[in-house]
C-alpha cells in the first residue's frame, strides 16, 4: 500500500499570485503608507514648519539667545521623537517576524506571521508567508515520496523474509526432525534444543515480518490490526489494553496506514523507553473526525529531545493534514494523540416522485 497524498496550501493560486504582486510592488493591500514617505513626510513638515518661522517674525539673533534657544531645542526634541515613534511602530511587524522566522518549524505547519505595518514590512511579511507555504508543501511532497519508498521497502523485504528464510528454516526443522527421529538417545537431547532454536528464530522472523508488512490491516481492517497490534506488545511487563470504537468515519487506505504506524511507534517507545507496565490504545470518535490515542504510565517525555521515530510520526501525520500532539498524560505518563480529520458527507435526500 503506498502513501501518496496530493499536499496543497489553503491559499488559492490566485491568492499567492495576487500576494507575490504586492509585496513586488510594495503595496500590502491595506493601503498603508510605506516607512519612506512616513519618515520623509515627518522630516519635511519639520522643515517647512521651521522655514516658515524664519521667513516670518522669528528671527535667531547673533548670538542665540536663551529663549530662541530653547525654542529650537524644543523644535528638535519633537522632532527626533516624531522620528523615534514613526520607526518604533513601523519596526514592530518585523519584529514579529524576526520571531515567527526563529520559531518556524515545517513539521508543525499553519503558524504565520500577522501581514501589517508599512508597505516594505507587509511586503516582506506577504512573501515570507508565501515561501512558507511553498516550503511546507514541498517537504510535505518529499515525504510522501520517501515515505511511499519506505513502505514498498518494507513490502520488499517482509516478503522476502516470508517466502525465502521462512521456507528455510520451515525445511530446516522438517529436516531436524528426521535426523531426531534416528538420532541415538544420547543426541535427542541437542537435536531437540537446535529444533526449539530454529522454531525460536522462524517465529521471530515472522514477527519482524508482519510488523514491517501489516497484512492483517489489508486482509482485515484498521479495527483488528490494532487489536493485533495490542496483542503483539503484551508481554510479561508491559499489558496492552485497547478499544477500537465501532462507529467510527470511514478512513482512506493511506489515513489507515498512518494511524497503525503512529500507534506501532507510540507503542515501541513505549516499550522501549518508557518503562511503563501499562498501556492503553484507543480509536475513537472526535469533533470532525477521528482520534488515535496511545497512553502509557511511563516516565514521561520530560526535556529530552524527539527523536527519529516522533519525527517520522510528526511527518506521517502531515501527509494525511492530521495533527499530532505529545503531551503528559493524566497521572504520569505520555499521551500521543494523532487526530485525523474527516469530511462528513451530507445524506442524499430524494424529492418527491
Amino acid at each position: 500500500m503506498g502513501v501518496v497524498t496530493d499536499i496543497r496550501s489553503g491559499r488559492s493560486p490566485e491568492r499567492v499570485e495576487g500576494a507575490v504582486h504586492r509585496a513586488k510592488t510594495g503595496r500590502s493591500g491595506s493601503g498603508s503608507v510605506s516607512l519612506f514617505w512616513r519618515i520623509f513626510s515627518l522630516n519635511a513638515a519639520g522643515l517647512v514648519v521651521a522655514t516658515a518661522l524664519l521667513l516670518g517674525p522669528v528671527t535667531v539673533s547673533t548670538p542665540v539667545l536663551a529663549g530662541e534657544a530653547l525654542v529650537l531645542l524644543a523644535g528638535l526634541v519633537l522632532l527626533l521623537a516624531g522620528n523615534a515613534l514613526v520607526l518604533r511602530f513601523g519596526l514592530v511587524p518585523l519584529q514579529r517576524l524576526d520571531r515567527a522566522m526563529a520559531t518556524a518549524d515545517l513539521l508543525r505547519p499553519g503558524s504565520r506571521p500577522v501581514v501589517a505595518g508599512p508597505a516594505e514590512t507587509a511586503g516582506l511579511i506577504t512573501t515570507y508567508n508565501t515561501m512558507l507555504d511553498r516550503l511546507e508543501a514541498e517537504r510535505a511532497t518529499g515525504a510522501a515520496r520517501a515515505l511511499s519508498a519506505q513502505e514498498g521497502e518494507r513490502h520488499r523485504i517482509a516478503r522476502e523474509l516470508h517466502d525465502e528464510v521462512g521456507q528455510t528454516l520451515t525445511a530446516v526443522l522438517l529436516q531436524l526432525k528426521r535426523v531426531a527421529d534416528r538420532a541415538p538417545e544420547d543426541l535427542r537431547e541437542e537435536v531437540g534444543q537446535a529444533q526449539e532454536a530454529t522454531r525460536a528464530g522462524l517465529d521471530e522472523i515472522r514477527r519482524i515480518a508482519r510488523r514491517l508488512r501489516p497484512g492483517v490491516l489489508e486482509e482485515l481492517g484498521l479495527a483488528s490490526a490494532l487489536r493485533s497490534l495490542a496483542g503483539e506488545f503484551t508481554t510479561h511487563g508491559l499489558t496492552v489494553r485497547h478499544h477500537v470504537n465501532g462507529d467510527l468515519p470511514a478512513l482512506t487506505q493511506e489515513a489507515e496506514l498512518v494511524v497503525y504506524r503512529v500507534a506501532q511507534e507510540g507503542l515501541t517507545n513505549t516499550a522501549r523507553h518508557a518503562a511503563a507496565d501499562r498501556a492503553e490504545l484507543r480509536l475513537q470518535p472526535a469533533p470532525g473526525g477521528v482520534e488515535l490515542l496511545v497512553r502509557d504510565n511511563g516516565t514521561g517525555l520530560g526535556g529530552t529531545p524527539e527523536g527519529a521515530g516522533i519525527t517520522g510520526m510528526r511527518e506521517r501525520a502531515l501527509l494525511i493534514g492530521a495533527a499530532l500532539a505529545l503531551e503528559p498524560a493524566p497521572g504520569g505518563g505520555t499521551d500521543v494523540r494523532l487526530r485525523i480529520p474527516v469530511a462528513v458527507r451530507a445524506p442524499v435526500t430524494e424529492g418527491p416522485r
